[in-house]
């Protein structure tokens, strides 16, 4: 069926379903691209905020809720520190391999269904995890958590890069990660002080409960993408999208950065827990839990982090983020308990501030599905987090805390290195 039109010329011109399908989807763009985005200080953006803060808040608590009771499963189970770290591991790795599916899978079906459905199915295998008995079946259960949470990692940060204002993209991103961060507090400090007082299976329950409650909020809440434009999950197109992203200057060296920054964090706070439970300190269960207050610097540097960015540029502020993590870093091989206590402290205000900057920028140098694009940043992250994290163990095994300091040491300064190539690059190649 065609359509006859007369062009201004008279000659008649014939438009086939092809040219129909082309034009429409042209108009649709053209739509969409019309349509305002979210600004700060609207209500639109206060929802967006409370439903993106509850959902990285439940996400970090049911993915770190472990991290605390590392030594209580080592006990309980009879099991080394580096096969305790694989109920983290194990959850961290099959999210980052998940993160190579539901982030295309957002970019074909919307962002909201698929991170709604994800911190559900994530809430339900942690309540089941808490009544597993053998250490094998507790590990498959933290493999379904992490895969489950793989649906709200990438797509959290998608969905603010297209429905906030560019001028607000940084803030707000800010404010996700801050939630991240209280989020890791939360579930370390419930599940400490918890399992000090009744059980870990009790903190496991609790963590789950709540993060079936934050679910509902996000549901409810979550204002609809208006900026999202459905593409193909064809192979062949996420082939072309992938390769497009490996082919750009800088997203490549962001993906690095995620892998050195998050292997950083997660072993320091696998093994930190070890060291203050044994000579001299002897600190408590309840104590090393509630040691996870230093989240709350996360909390303000993250959306700090954020706003500095439109005064001096992404470059430089995650520079001296990477920087402030070092100094942390160093300065928890002083013996005093405040001195370790003060160097958590920095470390964490660092590594929130760091990730709030480059997770940011991917929005801005992706040209095309930043659902992928976002995937494959925090699948560095996330494979980071399993080996680092894994790999500490073996320090602290063979070098003890001053072993651990040295291998995230190194990895920060890699760090550095791939911070000052970043800072040379233009802020984006698209916007």
């Amino acid at each position: 069926m065609t359509t006859p039109v007369r062009s201004a010329a008279t000659t008649p011109l014939t438009l086939t379903p092809h040219d129909d399908a082309s034009a429409l989807a042209k108009t649709r763009r053209s739509t969409l691209n019309k349509l305002p985005f979210i600004e700060r200080g609207t209500s639109q953006f206060t929802r967006v905020t409370l439903a993106l803060f509850s959902a990285g808040l439940a996400t970090f608590a049911l993915l770190y809720c472990v991290q605390p009771i590392l030594p209580v499963l080592s006990q309980d189970f009879g099991i080394s520190p580096a096969e305790s770290s694989l109920s983290l591991s194990f959850s961290t790795g099959l999210l980052a391999i998940g993160l190579m599916f539901t982030g295309p899978l957002s970019d074909a079906v919307g962002r909201k269904p698929v991170m709604v459905v994800a911190l559900l199915l994530a809430a339900i295998c942690t309540l089941i995890c808490a009544f597993m008995t053998s250490w094998h079946s507790i590990l498959l259960m933290r493999a379904l958590i992490g895969l489950s949470l793989s649906g709200v990692a990438a797509v959290g940060m998608t969905y603010l890069s297209e429905e906030i204002h560019p001028s607000f993209v940084a803030f707000s991103m800010g404010l996700y990660i801050s939630g991240n961060s209280i989020g890791g507090m939360s579930g370390r400090l419930v599940t400490g002080v918890l399992t000090d007082f009744f059980s870990w299976r009790i903190a496991l329950a609790v963590i789950g409960l709540f993060a079936l409650a934050a679910a509902f909020m996000f549901w409810r809440i979550l204002p609809a993408s208006t900026h999202f434009r459905a593409s193909s999950l064809r192979p062949h197109t996420l082939l072309i999208n992938f390769r497009l992203h490996w082919h750009d200057k800088g997203l490549p060296l962001l993906f690095a950065e995620g892998f050195l920054l998050m292997g950083s964090f997660i072993t320091m706070f696998n093994y930190i827990g070890y060291r203050l439970l044994a000579d001299p300190y002897h600190l408590s269960q309840a104590a090393v839990g509630l040691l996870s207050v230093v989240y709350l610097t996360g909390s303000y540097s993250s959306p700090k982090a954020g706003s500095l960015t439109t005064r001096f540029g992404r470059g430089p502020v995650l520079l001296v983020s990477i920087l402030i993590m070092l100094a942390g870093i160093l300065i928890t091989t002083l013996a005093p308990l405040a001195a370790i206590f003060i160097g958590m402290m920095l470390f964490t205000a660092g590594f929130f501030a760091a990730h709030s900057v480059a997770s940011s920028w991917i929005g801005r140098r992706a040209r095309r599905a930043k659902g992928q694009a976002s995937s494959l940043y925090l699948f560095c992250y996330y494979v980071g987090s399993s080996v680092a994290g894994t790999l500490g163990g073996v320090f602290w095994h063979s070098f003890g805390w001053s072993g651990v300091v040295t291998f995230i040491s190194a990895m920060l300064l890699l760090a550095l290195l791939v911070a000052r190539y970043l800072k040379k690059l233009p802020e984006a190649t698209r916007v």
